[in-house]
């Protein structure tokens, strides 16, 4: 990629980014009644409300309107979109409601969409977009943005090269104050702080500072400013780890480089704000077997088949921990307060387990996770569920002896409890390491996963031990 440096800005001429659109950050009472009075509409009245709330909405706000309104609705409402407004709407609506939307549109007017796309924008929909529309939208950009997408569509979805922004200021060393505070009048960018220093080749040589640059004599050459606590980030780094570099170095926008140094692109405060923001949301929903993307009105028969998978290997699961229970039916039946108190200890486990569970999925994202302190922090978090183990069995053993005027009862649950705890806060260590080896998604299954063992634990030491004290 050959970056101007003389007085020619970057290329500007595309589809702005979509960092100069600013999302307001909507109180949700807001959202709720515009949401509520446009479904409380109808026809001709909705639309002339629809009408009102672009006027003065933001593309933000126009996109969480649409993903609220039922499908008919929403594709409707989507014809009153200007069109210079589209593709900033679509680019901060979740992936199902944005392909719904375009797989509605007419063929004119999805090629005159896609000749206003940004190589960052189509990077970022191509993540869920069918490969045939992305072609599509490929086949309506010029030479020059196609090579940014191919540039950057060597990275994968976890690397920062895939996300970095080609729009940025850039002049070589010989270059003048009076050229940098042009580019800087001329050209608006978001988070725009820096006008970055590039040699013949394109390679990252340091950055210059906007306030360095208006208190320094025009004639004088960018090189004399050259910021030395300047900073780069290596195009194939994660994603949370570019958010930490940018974090730590308290400035709106890093350069992006690739292994041999040539700067990509830049990354954005505002950006790693929003990837951080969308990585955990989507960690969030991966624990319930659903992703971010997910639309709320997504039909009927797509949603129940996403669904379908996770509440069959639910279903397995319990199976299982009712098998356990199955081997136990004799002491059941003689001593009924064991199926009262059975809950109790699968309940105590379970949450034990998911404690370490998400302080390892944390950790893991973070980076902070490796082979040299797993043992460390499997010791750490045994400790933790013995003692709390200790302490809740004392309790809950006092309570359930008392309740039920029997000694051996509280001796029975307060016993199975320490030991689930205890085998929950390894389970909560172990099982996200090990799919991790297996390279499955921790956020996803290990909550399924670590239920399953503290519930099939839990109900075995409960039962067992109660079988061994009360029929032998």
């Amino acid at each position: 990629m050959s970056l101007p440096k003389d007085e020619s800005p970057i290329d500007n001429s595309q589809h702005q980014s979509e960092t100069e659109y600013e999302t307001p950050e909507l109180a949700m009472v807001e959202v709720s009644q515009s949401v509520e009075q446009l479904t409380n509409a109808e026809g001709e009245q909705q639309a002339e409300l629809f009408n009102d709330m672009l006027e003065e909405a933001e593309p933000g706000t126009v996109a969480l309107l649409l993903e609220s309104l039922p499908l008919d609705e929403r594709y409707e409402r989507w014809s009153q979109v200007d069109a210079n407004e589209r593709i900033a709407v679509l680019d901060l609506m979740r992936a199902d409601p944005r392909n719904g939307i375009l797989k509605e549109m007419p063929e004119a007017e999805l090629d005159s969409l896609f000749s206003q796309i940004s190589p960052e924008d189509l990077i970022e929909w191509s993540d869920t977009l069918p490969e045939a529309m992305t072609d599509r939208a490929l086949s309506q950009m010029g030479e020059r943005q196609r090579e940014h997408y191919d540039r950057y569509d060597q990275y994968s979805e976890n690397e920062i090269g895939r996300y970095a922004e080609h729009q940025f200021l850039a002049l070589n060393l010989t270059s003048t104050v009076s050229q940098a505070q042009r580019f800087f009048r001329r050209i608006k960018l978001d988070c725009n702080d820096h006008v970055f220093l590039l040699d013949d080749d394109d390679k990252y040589i340091g950055s210059v500072r906007r306030h360095d640059v208006f208190r320094a004599a025009p004639e004088s050459t960018l090189a004399s400013l050259l910021w030395e606590d300047s900073r780069s980030i290596l195009a194939d780094a994660s994603l949370i780890e570019a958010a930490e570099a940018i974090e730590h170095s308290n400035e709106l926008e890093i350069a992006v480089v690739d292994a041999s140094g040539i700067m990509i692109g830049r990354m954005t405060l505002r950006t790693a704000t929003a990837l951080v923001r969308e990585h955990y949301e989507s960690q969030l929903m991966a624990t319930a077997g659903m992703d971010e993307d997910d639309d709320l009105f997504a039909p009927i028969t797509v949603g129940a088949r996403r669904r379908a998978v996770w509440l069959g290997i639910n279903l397995l699961t319990a199976f299982l921990a009712s098998a356990t229970i199955g081997l136990f039916e004799n002491v059941l039946e003689k001593v009924v307060a064991l199926a009262v108190l059975m809950p109790i200890v699968a309940s105590m486990g379970g949450i034990a387990g998911s404690q370490s569970l998400t302080l390892m999925i944390r950790g893991m994202a973070m980076g902070q996770i490796s082979s040299g302190n797993v043992m460390s922090l499997l010791k750490n978090e045994l400790g933790i569920g013995i003692l709390n183990g200790v302490l809740w069995a004392i309790v809950i053993g006092l309570i359930a002896g008392w309740w039920f005027s029997d000694p051996i009862i509280g001796t029975v649950i307060g016993s199975a409890i320490l030991i689930n705890m205890a085998v929950a806060a390894v389970a909560g260590v172990m099982v996200p390491m090990v799919l991790q080896k297996m390279n499955q998604d921790a956020a996803l299954s290990g909550s399924v996963i670590l239920t399953t063992v503290t519930d099939v634990v839990g109900f075995f030491c409960f039962l067992g031990l109660a079988s061994v004290l009360y029929l032998y």
